[in-house]
């Protein structure tokens, strides 16, 4: 992680969750990040906890689902702070309810967020990494989708496995689906920020194109 320190990252969704994870161990190692949610409260009470950590942190309110809002936030990271080192798409969001129940709306959100919000950043990171020539690194979190009849999971994947969600509520394959969730166990947000921070402290010959993290059984 050495050629990261003092350069800069932005992380979305950094309020909470994984954000706030990797948000904590990238500042942590030296790197300066800003981070962008809507909850500036806690964003708030984020950068008070690394007042004195070894980077710096940032923050700005931003509703990621307002192409507006992003666009303003990366013309202020220009202006204040020239160029982008690292950008970590990580915001997303879990709709409740059944395909029956989802409204279009919260199907329009769900897309604004986990799809054209994650493109919109690539595509300013990228003029700011382009025009500046720097080494950079944009890492995207996609989680895998898993349809129950009770909600449906989904934050950056752009895929959406109808046919499972379908077969799900046509032949009520639930309480098998509710029986896989609780023998494997989900990932704690440091799992993922560790991975990430794997990543990127690999030498810069080397690339990992896609890494896969998911939790080990228990024994039932």
């Amino acid at each position: 992680m050495d050629r990261w320190t003092g350069k800069f990252a932005i992380v979305t969704g950094a309020s909470s969750g994984i954000g706030k994870s990797i948000t904590r161990e990238l500042v942590s190692a030296g790197v300066n990040v800003l981070g962008l949610a809507r909850r500036e409260n806690r964003l708030q009470e984020l950068s008070e906890n690394l007042k004195f950590s070894k980077g710096a942190f940032y923050y700005l309110k931003c509703d990621l689902c307002n192409e507006e809002d992003i666009l303003k936030a990366f013309e202020y990271v220009e202006n204040n702070f020239q160029q982008v080192d690292i950008l970590i798409n990580n915001a997303g969001i879990m709709l409740g309810g059944s395909l029956a129940e989802t409204t279009i709306e919260d199907y329009r959100t769900l897309l604004d967020l986990n799809v054209l919000a994650p493109a919109l950043c690539i595509q300013e990171a990228l003029k700011l990494m382009r025009k500046h020539k720097n080494e950079a690194h944009i890492i995207n979190i996609n989680r895998h989708i898993i349809f129950t009849d009770k909600n449906i999971y989904n934050f950056s994947d752009n895929y959406i496995y109808f046919t499972v969600a379908t077969n799900t509520e046509l032949f009520d394959l639930s309480e098998k689906l509710d029986h896989v969730l609780n023998v494997i166990p989900a990932l704690e947000s440091k799992d993922v920020a560790d991975s990430i921070m794997f990543a990127l402290s690999v030498p810069p010959h080397v690339q990992i194109d896609q890494l896969v993290v998911s939790g080990v059984p228990s024994k039932q």
